[in-house]
């Protein structure tokens, strides 16, 4: 069945949800009243999230945020699959496109670009005294186009439904927004500045640099692992990316395209430069390999891949650091593919089963507005070592003097913007959460000989299901 299109303005939207309201309101954290939020965040996060929260409610009277810290984001997506499941779903959703490619098959994944377009005045169900009143604010629902534009692009793109396979069976146009991105996060390069001095060494900018950097750092700290990378699969997925040798598709059928000879060669050489004892993994390693960085050197490592929004973890106080781009692979003509993977987490809507789901449509989308002021963006990235999706974040004047400051988060957040042309995201399809899990995988047997790089290719994509 085919999802219904609705374009309703607030007033249309308020006309029969004051009646829903008055009869269901009770108390001011009534279920009816209450956004139900799922998301990954911590305790100093989550103070963070108050303040957005008491903003909400404050600006609203009568409305609640019911916030809920749900785990990691796998326990996420988890959790909103059993509640979909039991008609339990929350309003508002940490998310990754994978996670989202699950949830359409319930059919209650909202098209957020209804809100977006939307400028009718806002027109909103608050409490006055003891009952709820239909009030027309002084703003619009949805956002102006510089509003729009003011959204990093590479992340406002990937809530497109253009991005997920098939989305036309769900009832999703081409312009429908699945997702709106919260805060931000990629990859990049930690070094030890000290170490690279000593042995004469350039920060690398290509792969085949690294590699080079990493054999002679070998000669100079004999017990160094030269590079850990932490995450396999974004290592599989970059490289496939980098060179165009094909990961996934949208295609109907045919999703899955890493088991190639280019992908093959590259997991062989990758286990001989394992063999030359110049990089581990997180998985290999049995930790975070920012532990490894932060020993130093001489019995650590010189490099570090690892997430941008993890900066802390990588600071030291045994040598000077540096923070640059991820290496790029050097092109037949010469250029430099310097593509990046996006990640952190977006927000998705869900549609709920309560009596006044369009009014809790329309609330939960001005909670989002909430989450996304620049100002709070802000707020959030400082804390967290994530970016803010917001550019007009970096003109904040708080935001503009932590970034000029010497923290090791502030030098990664300039990185990770001057990055922000070469982002990528993968297709998004069911399934597509197995291929990253499958690859990561297939790399770590590879490379420690577990299997043939074409043994553990073929096994990867079996485990995909195809």
């Amino acid at each position: 069945m085919k999802k219904r299109k609705i374009m309703l303005s607030a007033a249309t939207l308020l006309a029969g949800a004051c009646v829903v309201s008055l009869a269901s309101c009770g108390e001011s954290g009534d279920s009816t009243h209450t956004i139900k939020f799922y998301h990954t965040m911590g305790d100093s996060l989550q103070t963070v999230l108050a303040t957005a929260i008491t903003d909400f409610e404050t600006k609203f009277p009568g409305w609640k945020v019911e916030s809920s810290a749900v785990g990691g984001y796998d326990d996420v997506r988890s959790t909103v699959v059993a509640d979909l499941t039991a008609g339990q779903q929350p309003d508002l959703a940490y998310c990754y496109a994978d996670h989202v490619a699950l949830y359409l098959e319930s059919g209650k994944v909202v098209d957020m670009s209804e809100f977006v377009k939307n400028q009718d005045p806002l027109t909103v169900n608050i409490k006055t005294g003891d009952e709820f009143e239909a009030k027309t604010l002084d703003e619009i629902v949805g956002y102006t186009q510089t509003e729009v534009k003011d959204f990093v692009e590479g992340y406002y793109n990937e809530g497109f439904a253009t991005n997920y396979a098939d989305y036309t069976a769900y009832g999703f146009s081409a312009d429908s927004l699945l997702t709106l991105p919260f805060v931000k996060s990629t990859e990049v390069l930690y070094y030890n500045a000290d170490a690279l001095e000593v042995c004469g060494l350039e920060v690398p900018e290509t792969w085949e640099e690294l590699w080079d950097a990493c054999r002679e750092i070998r000669k100079t700290y004999k017990d160094c692992t030269p590079l850990g990378y932490d995450s396999e699969a974004n290592w599989f997925i970059t490289m496939c990316e980098q060179n165009g040798w094909g990961y996934t598709s949208t295609a109907a059928g045919d999703h899955y395209k890493f088991n190639n000879e280019s992908t093959k060669q590259w997991l062989s050489d990758l286990k001989g430069l394992f063999t030359e004892k110049l990089f581990t993994t997180q998985v290999i390693y049995g930790s975070y390999t920012s532990n490894l960085f932060v020993k130093g050197a001489e019995d650590g490592s010189v490099f570090s891949i690892g997430s941008s929004g993890g900066a802390n973890h990588q600071a030291s106080n045994l040598f000077k650091w540096g923070v640059a781009p991820i290496p790029g692979t050097e092109l037949s003509n010469g250029k430099i593919n310097r593509s990046v993977i996006s990640q952190g987490p977006s927000l998705v809507m869900l549609e709920t089963s309560a009596n006044n789901a369009d009014e809790k449509k329309l609330m939960t989308w001005e909670f989002v507005k909430c989450l996304e002021t620049p100002e709070f963006q802000c707020s959030f990235a400082m804390a967290s070592g994530y970016n803010p999706s917001r550019k007009s974040s970096f003109d904040v004047p708080e935001y503009k003097r932590f970034l000029e400051g010497d923290s090791i988060v502030a030098k990664t957040a300039l990185v990770g913007k001057e990055q922000t042309e070469n982002y990528f995201t993968s297709p998004a399809f069911k399934g597509s959460a197995a291929a990253r899990e499958q690859v990561g995988t297939a790399l770590r047997y590879a490379v420690i000989g577990r299997k043939t790089p074409e043994k553990a290719l073929e096994d990867a994509v079996k485990a995909c299901g195809n």
